[in-house]
């Protein structure tokens, strides 16, 4: 079945809230299936991606439906074993001929050995995703997880979950070429510091001899250096768009919320280049028809209340920040097993150095620190963002992330234009959760946190797209040449 460019089907296995599906849907891949077990997560992907909810009594009867007549709307609500169980399910979906399965199952005690171990229970995703890819049989597959895969590729001689997932999954079906790749989200014009690693693959049959492929991970870091050169670049790496030596810059955090910070959840008159360009470009298909009414009201803005001692502490972030003061001192002001005299000499020594290099006066200094040990706290990874570079890595918790400029930590939405995501995404369920819940429960803060930022996700879908176009046209003219002899 020849199939134009722009239907190019595919699959998201372990969708979370939809922001692989969303990057894809905007390279020109239409939305087969997508599988989500958290309902949270999946409502708001069918909200976003599937239909607009209207009743209160909508999802819930749509999570109650067969898993045939979720098939059909292109969400299934539930484990992948569900899937796998169906051969009805698989029967259509070869029947479509899909071009690229993506997903991220978690993959940190991924073995070889695991298939022969059915007790294992780390192995259990990992494997269910391979086996839908083999049972598929796609064109392309996608892989993605957490930075932390590519480290010690090799430990005590054994590989590493990464090279065996590699491994495996170039030996699933017809087989496959794979290229291990380490991409920043940065990279692509996300407002946000976000390296993850990717397994991309392509069915062995439709790899050239002129394609290359290394062992080695591919960086996108090394498209900003000139010197890397293009004679080993891996043909499956999408190319890097920012932060070039000569091309566009980094998108700095206060791009993404400048316009979001003095108003409660109405737009203000002034929107940053970034956001009217990531509004323009990342259209949201189930919000389309009602872009006119949404855009008055910014959903996913509410500001979170804090006590007047937090606020004081984030406020002493914000100095931090400002003369270059580590915020972990304030970790130190917490400790039960320093004396008093011991927290004040160390503070000082701190404060001091702060003081030499900035020059500010005695009374500032003074209350910088009593202030330190005043507020003293055990968290170890808080603190205000810089507003001149991207983002840190946006997690699942709301905690880590302090206003550059005000006293509170980040909304739902500021967080999401760091994901790159439009504003007509509107995400669903609780705003957020806490104790033995953040087990089970994916709300609002969570799902922004597990995302892949959809621009990342377009750069990629954009870039297989292209592959598999070249593909398809050299196909057909070996055929017309072949006709013709």
């Amino acid at each position: 079945m020849n199939k134009t460019p722009e239907k190019l089907r595919s699959v998201d296995l372990f969708a979370g809230c939809g922001g692989l599906s969303l990057g894809l849907k905007q390279a020109g891949f239409s939305h087969v299936l997508a599988v989500e077990k958290s309902e949270m997560a999946a409502e708001t992907f069918f909200h976003n991606l599937v239909k607009r909810l209207e009743t209160e009594d909508e999802w819930p009867g749509y999570v109650s439906d067969s898993i045939d007549d979720q098939f059909v709307r292109g969400l299934v609500v539930g484990e992948l074993q569900k899937v796998l169980d169906s051969d009805r399910i698989f029967e259509s979906l070869r029947e479509k001929e899909i071009d690229l399965v993506a997903g991220g199952p978690p993959c940190q005690g991924f073995s070889l050995a695991g298939r022969r171990d059915p007790s294992d229970k780390r192995n259990d995703l990992p494997w269910q995703f391979l086996e839908f890819v083999e049972r598929v049989q796609p064109k392309t597959v996608v892989m993605e997880n957490v930075a932390g895969m590519r480290q010690a590729f090799r430990k005590h001689g054994k590989a590493s979950p990464f090279e065996e997932l590699q491994r495996a999954l170039e030996e699933t079906g017809r087989g496959y070429k794979v290229q291990p790749m380490a991409l920043n989200a940065k990279h692509f014009g996300v407002a946000q510091n976000r390296p993850r690693v990717f397994l991309v693959g392509l069915r062995a049959d439709l790899a050239t001899d002129n394609m290359v492929f290394t062992a080695e991970a591919w960086d996108s870091h090394r498209d900003l250096d000139p010197a890397s050169g293009e004679d080993m670049r891996p043909t499956l790496a999408p190319w890097a768009t920012h932060g070039l030596p000569e091309g566009t810059e980094l998108i700095p955090s206060w791009d993404a919320i400048s316009d979001l910070a003095f108003h409660k959840n109405t737009n203000s008159a002034f929107v940053s280049p970034y956001v009217k360009d990531l509004n323009g470009r990342v259209l949201v298909p189930a919000s389309q028809a009602l872009a006119g009414a949404t855009a008055k009201v910014l959903r996913n803005h509410v500001r979170r209340k804090h006590g007047e001692r937090v606020q004081d502490r984030f406020r002493l972030y914000h100095q931090f920040s400002e003369y270059k003061i580590d915020p972990l001192i304030l970790t130190v002001s917490a400790d039960t097993e320093m004396s008093a005299t011991q927290k004040r000499e160390f503070v000082t020594l701190k404060i001091s150095q702060a003081q030499e290099k900035f020059g500010f006066d005695k009374k500032t200094a003074r209350k910088l620190i009593e202030d330190s040990l005043r507020l003293g706290t055990k968290k170890h990874s808080q603190r205000a963002l810089n507003p001149k570079q991207p983002a840190p890595t946006v997690v699942s918790l709301p905690d880590d992330f302090v206003h550059p400029f005000e006293a509170r930590t980040l909304t739902v939405r500021e967080l999401a234009r760091f994901q790159s995501f439009p504003d007509t995404f509107e995400f669903r369920s609780k705003e957020t959760t806490g104790g033995p819940r953040r087990k089970f429960e994916v709300p609002q803060y969570t799902q922004v946190g597990n995302a892949v930022p959809p621009l990342l996700a377009k750069a990629i879908g954009n870039h297989l797209r292209a592959i598999l176009s070249q593909n398809q046209c050299n196909t057909e003219q070996d055929n017309q040449l072949a006709q013709s002899a």
